[in-house]
């Protein structure tokens, strides 16, 4: 068996066993089962809603200062009442991303009395991203595979059987909204329109168009069109073949040709080149990295067998964290690639339709689920799959522009909680948990981290430097000093989506308050990223100047009483200790504001963050906390207890495809629901288990669990544009190589031991146990 599949012997029989195939724009759930197949058909700018007005919030900096006034007075009741007046929008056409279709296969049975476990397998190939089911009936198998091709733009599926004449089947398509609607074009070809309107988060008229077509070509029998669906008798193969365009961000009836232009392009080169170009687009990205764990395998166990014996408490299977971090990148390639119009969304660019028909939305959340979905994206050399982001910054920033002008007065750009494909950057409905007044910096940090490790000068230089220096002119416009302490601060603001008791514990509860924790981080972080680019670029030494004063006038990070670190900038009395954000530990990770070589006070009080949440019976354990224990650990050079933590996501907030999820009852969930930011969240634990950067230095295996006792993993990403294979026994190094693509000082480390040494642009240097240079 192979270590990179994910493999059942019994039938999917709903969503979330499903598994899934992406082309970095379009999304499929295949629901294989031994005489039908469903693919749940999705496509990332197929959204409900509109750009609306912004209304009118027009207290600006008048208002700013009078609620601040009451904030720094202590009177937090007339704060919110202020910030709920001035700061608050209505709710209008957000939107949400929708669920396309469905594409529903029914295949001839032949002899219903065979036991599915003797005759059905079902398998996901992360090495060559294919789905394959295979059904074997008396004397017949019939197989089916399916593909989506970031190459040609299409999702494409052969279904074929050892016996002659052997494939029958039927094929019709269900709309996942009630504008869909099909044609039946000729005996081969089914046309569907859409249009993805709700009644949740929109007004149930405005939204995306789509059209597209699925077309069946067969050798050998009969295909016929009638009744709203295609019936394929008798064929020795068929081929399925499924496009789709959307009017997004396009004018005039060109768009609906598109995808008819693709289908022709794809049946002129058939299913086999098809096939080909897919493995060779798809293996240029995958390829990159590689991963053993130990020498034990349980890959000859179903996939859903392997997470109940993890769940059960057994730690001899380190392949199956190797599989999770392949599924990872594997959904990162699948749902984000150079030229995706979008980038990943709370789902990814899959949808099951649970979250766009609550009180959630299938959107872009700003204060930790996008920018997760990104975590692991460069460590594990997917920086093209970043891409996406950064063209969304680009565009957030340039929607917020507004937003910092008409609600505080100020030049450059804010957002807050979440944002759609519509430009919305206004606070949320409800103060309470909207009013992040630095979600959209918090996600543009994603454009230090990409440049960071690709220094890339000239993204430096077009893209990342002009949309952080403009939020930078926002937030040295906006920020107050702090009439008690003198500090730069934020706010009003809250520390996402957490809330405190400003008195004694058991009093009245509030969310918002000057200066929160992260608020200060990501502001730090922003200065000092445009005070090292205005450096190395020789520009805007004036701006500088102000920036440099600024930095000496932001709040310290705090130890709180109970030897925790700070949330907010006064040591309040947490009012949910068991909550499932934790964003003030962005100092730890992704930041490096807290290290345990540099700041160990502050490492420990990060610890003991962590612990308090843990020790808590209520804890909200959702899918992306389980992630942030496991990195904050990792960087804390905690194996035992990262593992713990990604060990916990995988066995206890999984679906049997591997899919994480949120569980019902936090946060408004009405079910386990499937978010996709876990699944990322744990690719870059175990990643960060093996590699972290930072400071112009490499630490090899920071944070190895004894589990993982023996192993290799080569082409993962450090900062600084290098590339680092290692391995490894008896838990210690054996051997590393970085290869460097550019030339500078690499300072290498492993525990207490390091090493520093000149590369040339190009080089490769292997290094020993000792960290000796052995060979370059």
């Amino acid at each position: 068996m192979d270590d990179f599949t994910l493999w059942y012997s019994t039938p999917a029989v709903n969503w979330h066993q499903g598994l899934p195939l992406g082309n970095g724009r379009m999304g499929a759930v295949v629901m294989a089962a031994p005489h039908h197949e469903v693919w749940s058909m999705s496509e990332v700018t197929y959204w409900s809603g509109q750009a609306d007005p912004e209304p009118a919030l027009a207290g600006g900096k008048r208002a700013l200062e009078h609620m601040r006034r009451q904030f720094y007075s202590g009177n937090y009741d007339e704060g919110d009442r202020l910030a709920k007046q001035y700061l608050q929008p209505d709710k209008q056409n957000f939107g949400t991303n929708l669920g396309l279709c469905k594409v529903v296969m029914q295949f001839a049975e032949l002899s219903p009395d065979r036991t599915l476990e003797d005759s059905f397998r079902r398998e996901l190939d992360l090495n060559l991203a294919l789905a394959k089911a295979a059904w074997r009936n008396k004397d017949t198998t019939v197989y089916r595979e399916v593909f989506a091709s970031h190459a040609d733009d299409l999702i494409v599926s052969r279904v074929w059987s050892d016996r002659s004449g052997g494939v029958s089947f039927s094929l019709r398509l269900e709309g996942d909204t009630g504008s869909f609607r099909t044609t039946i074009m000729d005996d081969c070809t089914l046309k569907f329109e859409g249009k993805a309107t709700e009644n949740v988060h929109s007004n149930g008229s405005c939204g995306v168009s789509a059209e597209g077509y699925v077309k069946v070509v067969i050798a050998g029998g009969t295909v016929t069109g009638r009744d709203g669906r295609l019936t394929v008798h008798g064929a020795e193969e068929a081929y399925i073949y499924f496009t789709v365009s959307t009017d997004y961000r396009k004018t005039g009836p060109e768009w609906k040709q598109e995808c008819r232009i693709t289908l022709d392009k794809a049946l002129g080169k058939g299913y086999s080149l098809l096939r080909a170009d897919h493995f060779e687009d798809y293996a240029e990205q995958y390829n990159k990295v590689d991963i053993q764990l130990g020498t034990a395998s349980k890959s000859n166990l179903t996939t859903d067998q392997r997470i109940r014996l993890l769940a059960e408490g057994g730690d001899d299977d380190p392949q199956l964290f190797a599989l999770f971090l392949q599924y990872g990148r594997y959904l990162t390639i699948a749902g984000s690639r150079a030229n995706s119009p979008l980038p990943l969304h709370l789902q990814g660019v899959w949808n099951d339709g649970e979250a766009c028909r609550m009180g959630w939305s299938c959107d872009y959340h700003l204060d930790i689920n996008t920018q997760m979905n990104y975590y692991p994206a460069e460590i594990t050399n997917l920086g093209d799959s970043h891409l996406p982001l950064m063209r969304y910054v680009e565009d957030l920033a340039a929607a917020g522009k507004s937003t910092a002008r008409n609600l505080y007065g100020s030049e450059g750009w804010v957002a807050h909680v979440f944002s759609n494909v519509w430009g919305f950057t206004l606070p949320g409905w409800d103060t309470s948990w909207g009013l992040n007044v630095t979600g959209g910096l918090w996600l543009a940090t994603h454009l230090m981290e990409h440049y960071e490790y690709s220094q890339d000068r000239a993204f430096l230089e077009s893209t990342a430097y002009p949309v952080l220096k403009e939020a930078a002119v926002f937030y040295l416009d906006y920020m107050d000093i702090h009439p008690s302490y003198g500090w730069l601060v934020t706010g009003p603001s809250n520390s996402p989506e957490n809330h405190f008791y400003p008195g004694t514990a058991g009093g009245t509860v509030h969310q918002l308050s000057m200066g929160t924790t992260l608020d200060q981080i990501l502001v730090r972080e922003l200065f000092e990223f445009c005070l090292k680019s205005i450096e190395l670029l020789d520009r805007d030494a004036e701006f500088g100047e102000q920036l440099r004063e600024a930095v000496d006038m932001l709040p310290p990070l705090q130890i709180g009483k109970k030897g925790q670190l700070q949330e907010w900038l006064e040591d309040y009395e947490e009012a949910q200790p068991e909550h499932r954000h934790l964003s003030h530990l962005f100092a730890l990770y992704p930041g490096h504001q807290i290290t345990p070589e540099r700041t160990p006070e502050l490492s420990a009080a990060a610890r003991v963050t962590m612990q308090n949440r843990m020790l808590q019976e209520e804890l909200e354990d959702v899918e992306f906390t389980a992630a942030l224990f496991g990195l904050g650990f990792a960087r804390l050079h905690d194996g035992e207890m990262a593992y713990k933590h990604v060990s916990h996501l995988i066995s206890g907030l999984c679906f049997d495809n591997l899919f994480t999820y949120s569980k019902s009852g936090i946060a408004g969930a009405e079910t386990n629901i499937f978010v996709i930011d876990g699944n990322f969240g744990g690719t870059a634990v175990i990643a960060e288990m093996l590699l972290q950067s930072y400071a112009g230095e490499i630490h090899l295996l920071p944070a190895l669990p004894q589990a993982w006792n023996k192993g290799k993993v080569t082409g993962l990403r450090a900062k600084g544009n290098a590339e680092v294979d290692a391995v490894w026994e008896n838990g210690e190094l054996t051997s590393a190589t970085i290869r460097t693509f550019m030339s500078g000082t690499y300072t290498v480390c492993r525990g207490e031991r390091r090493t520093t040494f000149h590369a040339e642009a190009g080089g490769s240097y292997t290094l020993s146990h000792e960290l000796d240079l052995i060979d370059q």
